[in-house]
């Protein structure tokens, strides 16, 4: 592996999720592979065949004048500050970013205007809920929660993949000596317009996702938050932090090939550029958290990328949590990074849940409904979002 001028490592760890809060509720839950899927109840789903959803029955605090998915992102980076044990006065001292991934942020606001406004035509939105559409509002409502006023708060809206845009941001950010720490993840909260259209495109699962398997039919909504306390190894130390894991490189692709189906040359393309970043050969990989989406164009098509990237029969074992935890869209790569480090922390691979018949196109060891103890030195996080938005990120146990 190549070291690094300065270093980047990960110190504190954030979550809100359908199957358990903060560190220890989300290593539970994906130690234990739970599911998060149940009905929706956040609006009425008569007229749907479908109506599973991975929703967060509750998490801690809000300010009740954000939206629901800022509340999670503002929950999630307060565990992740906690976490990591710094003192908020050593952070407000220090150059600092804080990068959230987001695709739809609040909107599910606009679900609490009422069929009988609509009905009247262009409704009367009331000035608090119109800025909450603003993602921007979700960085700086991290930034005021903990007291940050001198950070660069920047939203990244890079669909599926944007979680690891952030975390990718904060590694050039800390890197190139622009900051000392980032806050890096991502927040998001299905809505009804977001369901629908998935629903119309024939790519919603009608009971559970099933990522690689033969009878997979979709991929079902989640909701959350991640966010992960990143900083220079030098910072981190001074400050005597308990450093949980190394990020060691990560890239991104761009092709706008295709609205919603990822070129799988180009997703080859970013997983190798990722590993070349971070100086590892593939050989060095103990796990690959996948984007694994359940749906039927999607995991052939990683599954190949990846046999691209490892070459065939030499893809190490591949996690993909969706199946526990939902789609959680712009926090999804958020999710998988929080995973991946818990993973090498904790030593074990979370499972793929719901899996029945391995699909012969998926030739992959996709760690079947049980998690497994294991020691991934290395693990490579993989997330494709539409129009062809690619990112991958390279994670380590750290070594002093």
């Amino acid at each position: 592996m190549t070291v690094r001028a300065r270093r980047v490592v990960v110190t504190g760890l954030g979550v809100v999720s359908s199957i358990g809060n903060g560190r220890n509720g989300f290593g539970t839950g994906l130690r234990e592979g739970r599911s998060g899927a149940g009905p929706i109840s956040f609006f009425d789903t008569s007229g749907f065949a479908h109506d599973r959803m991975c929703e967060v029955p509750d998490f801690p605090g809000g300010n009740p004048e954000h939206g629901l998915a800022t509340r999670m992102t503002v929950a999630a980076a307060r565990m992740a500050v906690d976490d990591a044990g710094v003192d908020l006065a050593v952070l407000r001292g220090a150059p600092g970013l804080i990068a959230i991934g987001s695709t739809d942020g609040d909107a599910r606001d606009v679900d609490e205007l009422t069929e009988l406004e609509l009905s009247r035509g262009l409704p009367h939105l009331d000035p608090l809920l119109a800025r909450r559409f603003r993602l921007s509002r979700m960085p700086v409502a991290v930034a005021a929660d903990l007291g940050l006023s001198d950070v660069e708060a920047i939203t990244l809206p890079n669909v599926c993949a944007a979680g690891n845009y952030a975390v990718g941001y904060g590694i050039d950010a800390i890197r190139s000596g622009d900051a000392d720490f980032a806050l890096c993840g991502g927040g998001d909260t299905p809505n009804r317009k977001v369901f629908a259209n998935m629903y119309r495109l024939g790519a919603l699962a009608p009971d559970a996702c099933r990522p690689f398997d033969a009878d997979r039919q979709g991929v079902i909504f989640g909701e959350g938050a991640a966010v992960l306390v990143v900083e220079a190894l030098d910072f981190a130390l001074a400050r005597g932090a308990t450093i949980h894991a190394e990020l060691l490189g990560y890239s991104l692709t761009c092709d706008a090939y295709h609205p919603t189906r990822p070129l799988q040359e180009m997703v080859t393309a970013c997983m190798r550029g990722a590993l070349a970043d971070a100086g590892v050969a593939p050989h060095e990989v103990g796990l690959v958290l996948a984007h694994g989406t359940g749906t039927k164009a999607n995991d052939p098509m990683e599954c190949a990328a990846l046999a691209e990237v490892f070459g065939p029969g030499a893809v190490p074992p591949v996690s993909a949590i969706k199946s526990m935890i939902g789609h959680t869209m712009g926090a999804a790569a958020a999710h998988a990074c929080t995973a991946a480090v818990l993973a090498v922390q904790e030593g074990f691979l979370p499972p793929t849940i719901n899996h029945r018949v391995l699909d012969p196109e998926c030739p992959i060891d996709c760690v079947p409904n049980t998690s497994r103890a294991a020691q991934p030195d290395v693990v490579l996080v993989n997330a494709l979002g539409f129009g062809g938005a690619n990112a991958a990120v390279v994670l380590s146990r750290y070594a002093a």
